[in-house]
């Protein structure tokens, strides 16, 4: 691990899994448009019967269709009609339980650094959002933090590839070796980051009972356990952030 900060002028991040937890969120997204569809397409319930029965028949799906793998928003649809279809209702109802799902998966809970740190970071620095998923800041909260935001679907290019890095470098007017890159997945944020010529800070959480998530790895980036902790590397040198709880 590295842990001498080089000149940062800008930063990217990570949404899903860096700012809020993503398994919570879908889950409970999930189970709202499972009681929509009970309700607006009653004959759902015969097929609907388990919590988890929107996820398994979204999952069986994208095997059923491996060409779309990346592509949250087909596969949801998809994988909504056949489900409509299979229980004789109407697959016009798709795009509106689409609708249903999308507001509720954006309705998130932000990881309790989250907003204070985002808060510091966008003081000092033009920040990026830069995503494989098709989570909107505009819906989550936060976007005031940001200069702006890139997903995968949209941009046409998905992290690990150094476009989207090199691209939100651009975005936000620095060179890619004075761009840091934060984010949770090891490979697609730092090893994708660090291969693009960024520098790279994994974000590797502790859960309940303070152990980290994963097992620290070697390499040319820097890991810290939650974002305040971040705004403090940045911060030596300067007038450092103190938090309540920062580790």
């Amino acid at each position: 691990m590295n842990t001498n900060m080089k000149a940062v002028s800008a930063i990217s991040l990570d949404l899903d899994d860096t700012l809020w937890p993503f398994a919570p969120s879908v889950a409970r997204a999930e189970a709202v448009l499972q009681a929509w569809l009970i309700e607006h397409a009653p004959k759902t319930a015969l097929r609907l019967t388990t919590p988890d029965a929107l996820a398994r028949v979204r999952d069986q799906y994208e095997i059923d269709h491996p060409e779309l793998a990346g592509d949250y928003r087909t596969l949801r649809l998809g994988s909504l009609t056949e489900t409509l279809a299979a229980a004789g209702e109407d697959v016009a109802l798709t795009q509106p339980a689409y609708e249903v799902f999308y507001a509720a998966r954006n309705n998130v809970e932000f990881f309790e650094d989250t907003l204070p740190a985002l808060e510091w970071l966008s003081a000092r620095f033009p920040l990026v959002a830069v995503s494989n998923g098709n989570a909107s800041l505009a819906l989550t909260g936060g976007s005031e933090f940001f200069v702006g935001a890139l997903s995968a679907k949209q941009f046409g290019a998905a992290k690990p590839q150094a476009a989207i890095f090199h691209a939100a470098a651009k975005m936000a007017s620095a060179q890619p070796a004075q761009m840091l890159h934060v984010g949770d997945d090891f490979e697609l944020d730092v090893v994708g980051a660090t291969n693009a010529g960024l520098q790279a800070a994994w974000l590797l959480r502790h859960d309940a009972t303070g152990t980290p998530r994963a097992a620290h790895r070697p390499g040319n980036h820097y890991t810290v356990s939650c974002l305040l902790t971040l705004c403090g590397l940045l911060g030596r040198g300067q007038s450092s952030p103190v938090f309540p709880g920062a580790q």
